[in-house]
């Protein structure tokens, strides 16, 4: 028996979903809603039926798991809400200093609807979260780093696209060399958030567009681009498609700790991620964590989780027997 799966929204991120649901023999794509006109849009799962938006709670009782693939600056905050009183539900919502504020709003409607919905699900938040999680617990006494990149973020890609005057954006994230090697060498460095990366931002204006004010709308968003040294650059949609088509990314997180009686033996444990697709990546992750999602709410949970709630086998399409036999 399969899992039936619904895709919302068919950008980048959705594409990637559709793709990462053809990897997983349990998972099967019954329906992707968009905002856009219907029949503009061509899936590539045959069978899979495209629907405007507003027709979605006509598929309550299709649709097991709905994979949400808007945007972290307005979609998710209203769409998660709003659509987990209804359906399980995964997102992969990345504002951090804005999740515990999500959290309780998705909860309140899952539980309301007695429905699983797993937010923040991706690589950070997501997998860099746990790996932050059992890193520090193996060496409660140490430290934390966290470096991105050199990648595109799509989250603050899609900000500065919702700036009025831009028409489209690609913003990479770029760890400084010297602050990584410092975190390596066991050092312990205090770092700030300007001192750990910067921010490079190639956009492409509207003709007309007052550029000065979108590089100062940039450069002071708060918890995107406030915190950061930010270099914006403006480039034709010709450049754009020609050097940033693709979406790399990225990263690394590190610990530092020590044990023994003395804290004399030091130690680094490092996790680190090489993406040539980070959405797809991104989409590989919430695919994992429908699964999660749905057998949950078999069990009969509701309520909102995060990636610290759901334990690990979960996420596997293998039964417990073979994860204990080949991966124990």
């Amino acid at each position: 028996m399969t899992i039936k799966i619904g895709i919302v929204g068919y950008g980048n991120l959705g594409r990637g979903v559709e793709c990462a649901i053809r990897h997983n023999p349990d998972l099967e794509l019954t329906a992707v809603f968009t905002r856009r006109n219907p029949e503009s849009l061509k899936v590539l799962t045959p069978g899979a039926t495209v629907c405007s938006y507003e027709e979605i709670l006509s598929f309550k009782d299709s649709v097991d798991v709905l994979i949400l693939c808007g945007g972290s600056a307005s979609d998710l905050p209203v769409q998660t809400k709003e659509l987990a009183e209804h359906f399980n539900l995964v997102d992969s919502f990345d504002t951090h200093a804005k999740i515990p504020q999500h959290f309780e709003a998705v909860d309140e409607a899952a539980g309301k609807g007695k429905k699983v919905a797993v937010i923040s699900a991706g690589w950070d938040p997501g997998m860099f979260s746990l790996n932050r999680l059992y890193a520090g617990a193996v060496l409660p006494g140490g430290s934390d780093y966290t470096f991105w990149g050199k990648g595109v973020s799509q989250g603050h890609s899609d900000a500065i696209r919702r700036i009025s005057g831009v028409k489209d954006a690609r913003q990479y994230t770029v760890p400084v060399e010297e602050a990584l090697k410092a975190v390596r060498n066991g050092s312990n460095p205090e770092l700030t958030t300007r001192q750990k990366h910067t921010r490079e931002c190639f956009v492409v204006a509207e003709e007309g567009a007052d550029l000065d004010r979108i590089r100062e709308e940039i450069v002071t968003m708060p918890n995107y681009f406030a915190d950061y040294d930010t270099t914006v650059q403006f480039i034709t949609g010709e450049e754009l498609m020609r050097d940033h088509k693709g979406i790399p990314h990225g990263g690394f997180v590190i610990r530092t700790g020590t044990t023994g009686w003395e804290d004399e033996n030091s130690h680094v444990i490092e996790y680190s991620l090489k993406l040539d697709s980070n959405p797809e990546f991104t989409a590989s992750v919430l695919a994992a964590y429908a699964r999660a999602a749905y057998r949950l709410n078999q069990e009969g949970q509701q309520g909102c989780k995060t990636v610290f709630d759901i334990a690990p086998a979960y996420l596997s399409s293998l039964s417990g027997e073979e994860l204990r036999k080949n991966l124990l």
